[in-house]
């Protein structure tokens, strides 16, 4: 196990294209630490320069400590996993895991070893003597991952090594490579444009755009506690909703008003956002997540002041769960952070898409994630209930979570 240090690691290449600006991030030994991201934000460039496939143009990575920006990927003690698996076609699933310990010149009893144990580790062993074409995706990706246990390396680096896989065997191997992980205690970096795989993987998630590292944190905080518009809005399926919004003191309560409708934050609510009343009479961008609203009708107890009374544009019945798409009136957030996460999240989420289409004009958008006993039908009305504990409010010159990041 090794702890990898980034310093302002930084790459610009000879077009003058900057890919990754100033990155620094401390990973400790053993963790798990999962770069997302859109197309394009930067963190395969990242991962490449840590493995020495991708030169540095400012900045250093250190491996326990020692500085090995000039140090050839062979020796950096690091194994990458790549999304194409890069397997010999004519070698069987053995040989593929051990021939990189042969030309290190272990002893045929050595690599014979590494492999079955790497096998059994796996599931492969009943597999070592089929060729790739005979194998599954699912298969191949773990021949691959093999290849890369077999070394002993002090770290492992993936790059979207499940994305070539269909979306059920995808959800089999994320949990089989989070156990394998946790199993052999290695440091691993891993790439995903997937949210889910982030989230559901990592130890720690760190969101990069347009080369700039935006926030790391436990999932969880990163989920709770957005530091900015963009990891807000980039973070969570459905995704947040957001809507411009104003804050106003009404006989020494302070009430969050957007459209039609407005919320009394309770002293906790404003407790949680350090500076808020600093905010009024001011706009803010209000973030509701879609689980924080509930059925109002499913409720012994919905204070007035804490709802939303609004027609129930699109149902979508899940089984376990029902989402409510309805229009709020109100000011859309439209700065460039938003607008590219939103249409990452669309591109991605065909449902969210068709909704924003039909809800274009009439309002903002905004999904509710409802229990299966909701009475909720389409272009009926419904009340919702809002957890104002729950509310995330950001400034919308910074972008940047008002009160604690």
């Amino acid at each position: 196990m090794a702890e990898i240090t980034l310093e302002q690691l930084t790459k610009v290449y000879p077009d003058g294209t900057r890919a990754v600006t100033e990155l620094d991030l401390e990973i400790e030994a053993g963790e798990f630490v999962v770069f997302v991201g859109p197309s394009g934000c930067g963190k395969t460039t990242a991962l490449r320069m840590i493995a020495g496939l991708e030169t540095i143009t400012d900045g250093t990575v250190k491996i326990d400590g020692e500085v090995v920006n000039d140090l050839p990927p062979k020796d950096r003690d690091i194994a990458m996993v790549f999304q194409n698996y890069a397997l010999y076609p004519h070698m069987n699933a053995a040989k593929n895991m051990g021939f990189a310990l042969k030309m290190r010149g272990l002893s045929r009893e050595e690599v014979e070893a590494r492999v079955r144990e790497a096998a059994r580790i796996l599931g492969l062993t009943e597999s070592l003597q089929k060729k790739p074409r005979t194998l599954s995706g699912g298969q191949r990706q773990r021949v691959a991952m093999g290849r890369a246990i077999v070394r002993n390396p002090q770290a492992f680096l993936m790059d979207e090594p499940l994305s070539n896989l269909d979306a059920k065997l995808r959800v089999e191997m994320r949990a089989e490579i989070a156990r394998i992980q946790r199993d052999l205690g290695v440091t691993t970096i891993y790439v995903t444009h997937d949210q889910t795989e982030a989230m559901t993987m990592g130890d720690r998630v760190a969101v990069m755009r347009a080369g700039f590292l935006q926030q790391v944190a436990a999932p969880q905080v990163l989920y709770q506690r957005p530091r900015n518009l963009f990891v807000a809005e980039f973070i969570g399926s459905p995704a947040m909703n957001l809507i411009m919004a104003e804050l106003a003191q009404e006989n020494g309560d302070l009430w969050v008003r957007f459209g039609d409708h407005r919320l009394r934050l309770t002293e906790s609510a404003r407790a949680q956002h350090p500076g808020l009343d600093g905010f009024e009479g001011r706009q803010v961008v209000l973030g509701v997540r879609p689980e924080d609203m509930e059925d109002a009708a499913l409720l012994r107890e919905a204070p007035e002041d804490r709802r939303l009374s609004v027609l129930c544009d699109i149902r979508e019945d899940l089984g376990s769960e029902v989402y409510a798409h309805f229009n709020v009136p109100g000011e859309p957030v439209d700065s460039e952070e938003v607008v590219e996460a939103m249409t990452i999240n669309a591109l991605e989420d065909e449902e969210t898409r068709i909704a924003a289409e039909r809800a274009r004009g009439t309002g903002v958008p905004f999904v509710a994630r409802l229990e299966r006993m909701t009475q909720a039908r389409e272009q009926a009305p419904l009340e919702i209930a809002v957890d104002v504990e729950r509310l995330h409010f950001f400034d919308p010159e910074s972008g940047k979570r008002i009160g604690q990041g």
